[in-house]
């Protein structure tokens, strides 16, 4: 079976992992039995890179998006099962041999689909706290899959031209993948997550991508897909537990407002404090790695203008904190492959914690507020707990307690994501009513 494999490979200005994608491919214990490329519009070398493996090169001629480029890809395709993989992903040595495996094994089967490693390719924080929490979510999500993705998966090739393929209306990277799984759980089709099954992932995340990305290409279109077809599955980010975590931010923040206007605002900057620390490891590697200028200023003028803050309103507990931070930081980074330098940082950087919390607690004490929020902020760890702990056993403590403001940033912005995907679906739904009656 393994040698009936197609893989099909959407590539828009992939040059820069494609080679690396192909490579694996060709180095597996098992090879495909062909390789298509789709090049969508590209305008770099993507094409020839993958004439140079032998792939078989497709062109939609210009950007068409992913659906439509695996779409075509799979028309070309002669194997029984497509693969379909991104070519910012690299396989492992027996991934196909595993897919080949269960497909042969069970004749029932129609889809499986793998997971991320834990060891993703870009060190940055951010790139490494993203790919896991991506592969923390397919590897404890439920074996019996509510749908189907298309960055490591495979679905037998008569059943996807049944199926009528991915969705074309969407024109870029979003949820073409869990739409069709929709379409082929409500068909009673079987698909299957297989956590063994692992590769790499190449992407390397900013910020602004990871927002970008959960809010306009997943959050807004999911939120729509599951009211047009009226299902929710308590599965991989919907579980009731990620319901609830977003419900339980909003109100973390209300509680946080609340307790600006109640005591002013100078009792929330010990908080704010500690929430910079958890920010602090994001910007210590742009300041000590890539080193754009503006990021040092924007460090140096953010760690002034709190430890002003901190001495202007008498806090002056804060101050030595936070000025320790960037030489934290510098140990930290300068010596990072220094495992007993890192055993001390770890130690340092839950004394900082401790003695922050501390400052925070003795400052605004006498609020009943700051009870209800460290109530709400216990509930969120406890809902989180198995993703905290495995990030703690993959990356240690301090990354794990660096990730959880982030988590929480993660909470907030899916809770956007479904009232404006709310608001979008009821908007169409009137304005196609009231289409319907200017026709009539």
């Amino acid at each position: 079976m393994a040698q009936s494999i197609s893989v099909v490979i959407p590539a828009l200005n992939a040059e820069r992992y494609l080679d690396r994608c192909l490579g694996a491919l060709h180095g597996g214990t098992v090879r495909p039995h062909e390789t298509i490329v789709v090049d969508d519009g590209s305008v770099d070398g993507t094409r020839q890179l993958a004439l140079n493996y032998g792939a078989i090169v497709l062109s939609t001629g210009k950007s068409m998006g992913p659906s439509f480029a695996r779409n075509l890809g799979s028309k070309m395709a002669t194997g029984k099962v497509l693969l379909f993989i991104d070519s910012d992903v690299l396989v492992a040595a027996d991934t196909l041999e595993k897919f080949g495996n269960r497909f042969e094994k069970d004749a029932s089967l129609d889809a499986l689909i793998g997971a991320y490693d834990t060891e993703p390719y870009c060190w940055g924080f951010l790139s490494q706290y993203k790919n896991l929490m991506h592969s923390f979510v397919h590897q404890t999500g439920s074996k019996h899959a509510s749908t189907f993705w298309s960055g490591c998966g495979a679905i037998r090739t008569e059943i996807f031209q049944e199926h009528g393929g991915f969705d074309e209306t969407f024109e870029r990277p979003a949820i073409e993948d869990i739409e069709l799984g929709y379409r082929m759980v409500h068909a009673n089709r079987k698909i299957a997550l297989d956590g063994s099954i692992q590769v790499k992932h190449l992407k390397c995340w900013t910020l602004k991508s990871i927002i970008e990305t959960d809010i306009f290409h997943r959050g807004i279109p999911w939120t729509r897909l599951i009211l047009r077809d009226h299902f929710m599955p308590n599965d991989l980010n919907l579980r009731m537990g990620q319901r609830v975590s977003v419900f339980l931010v909003f109100v973390l923040l209300a509680l946080g407002f609340r307790m600006a206007a109640v005591h002013g605002l100078p009792l929330m900057f010990p908080l704010f404090a500690i929430v910079f620390w958890m920010l602090a490891r994001w910007w210590g590697e742009l300041v000590f790695y890539s080193k754009p200028r503006r990021a040092h200023l924007l460090m140096a003028a953010l760690l002034t203008g709190l430890a002003a803050t901190a001495y202007f309103f008498k806090m002056y507990g804060l101050i030595v904190p936070l000025l320790l931070t960037p030489a934290l930081l510098l140990v930290r980074h300068r010596y990072r492959k220094n495992d007993s330098i890192q055993d001390w940082h770890r130690l340092v950087a839950l004394a900082y914690i401790a003695v922050s919390l501390g400052i925070s607690i003795f400052y605004i004490r006498s609020s009943p507020l700051l009870y209800a929020c460290v109530g709400v902020s216990a509930a969120l760890i406890i809902l989180n707990l198995r993703f905290y702990a495995f990030l703690f056993d993959n990356r240690g403590i301090a990354f794990m307690l660096s990730a959880i403001l982030f988590n929480f940033l993660y909470h907030f912005y899916s809770g956007i994501s479904f009232i404006i995907g709310i608001t979008n679906h009821f908007w169409d739904l009137q304005s196609r009513k009231q289409s319907n009656q200017s026709s009539a």
